[in-house]
């Protein structure tokens, strides 16, 4: 206990790799929000902003949503939890972390695994609108960010449930299963988006790391050790690695919590489907499907909703 031994996540019978499990869902899944959503911009306290999407159902109950890297708050994954929840009476924010929302953050940072601050400005701003009940869902990095909020800060009277997927747990083991080779499509993907954005700070950041360097970095590890780790002050990524993984903070979460991560998962390592914390935690249960992909869980039979989408709000539903 919480480990989760039985998932009854089945894949579509044709998605027959774990990399088509992946990708399809991202790239082909054709959806629209429910609703349009409220677009704000909030400050925050080192005098940047947050942009966010709030869909206002007049509720007393709000899902926070926090994307994955070099996402966005309309992801088809984040727009299909908005479906879900949002017909059943509940309000949602998909917030965007600091230069993601199609706008470039004022400040010499970028968001990182670790950016709990900035997660605590959604919730705090949703305590300033009165929400009675406030739930947490985010995936792989999202899902990260979400655990170690939890675990970091004092949420038992804050927070009701949350749950998490595809989510990182060892940030170190991650890095380098993503720079493997099976997985250049992704990482190239991901280092062109991450630095085109440093190229947009260019003058904001010349000061502050070595941009010839991280230009050059080819792979996922050598930017965050050029970038991500010396900008936020971990020096560097092994550091940012041992500091932010949120599996460091599973024993001090205090609020039910569920981690899906697929077996078949691209980007987790082993490490990551250790059940050590799980075990003895109260909290935090831990579930496991053979199949997932990575943020994929497509359902069978062309179903709208997806399995992931399913199962967050089954879980959210025993305790608000």
């Amino acid at each position: 206990m919480p480990i989760i031994d039985q998932s009854d996540y089945q894949r579509p019978s044709w998605m027959i790799n774990r990399h088509l499990e992946t990708i399809l869902p991202s790239a082909a899944r054709k959806i629209k929000a429910v609703s349009k959503p409220k677009r704000l911009r909030i400050d925050t306290e080192d005098g940047d902003f947050l942009d966010l999407d709030w869909y206002q159902n007049g509720s007393r109950k709000v899902l926070i949503l926090s994307h994955g890297l070099e996402g966005d708050s309309e992801r088809p994954y984040i727009l299909g939890m908005i479906n879900r929840f949002y017909p059943e009476g509940w309000d949602v924010i998909a917030w965007n972390y600091r230069g993601c929302s199609g706008a470039i953050n004022k400040r010499e940072r970028f968001y990182h695994s670790g950016a709990t601050d900035d997660l605590h400005t959604m919730v705090q701003f949703a305590e300033r609108q009165g929400f009675e009940n406030i739930c947490l869902s985010g995936f792989s990095l999202g899902g990260n960010l979400t655990l170690k909020y939890l675990g970091e800060y004092d949420t038992a009277d804050k927070i009701r449930c949350a749950v998490v997927f595809s989510v990182p747990l060892d940030l170190a083991g991650c890095a380098r299963e993503i720079d493997r080779p099976h997985n250049l499509v992704y990482s190239l993907r991901f280092l062109k988006s991450l630095k085109e954005k440093v190229r947009q700070k260019e003058s904001l950041l010349s000061g502050s790391v070595d941009l010839q360097k991280v230009e050059s970095a080819k792979s996922v590890y050598e930017f965050d050790d050029y970038l991500t780790a010396p900008l936020h002050g971990f020096g560097t990524a092994d550091n940012y690695y041992a500091q932010c993984s949120s599996v460091h903070f599973v024993p001090n979460v205090k609020v039910p919590t569920l981690v899906v991560n697929a077996q078949n998962d691209p980007f987790l390592s082993e490490t990551c489907f250790d059940t050590t914390n799980f075990v003895t935690s109260d909290h935090v249960y831990f579930e496991m499907p053979k199949f997932g992909g990575h943020v994929g869980f497509s359902s069978k039979g062309g179903a709208k909703v997806y399995w992931s989408e399913q199962r967050a709000f089954d879980f959210i539903s025993k305790y608000v």
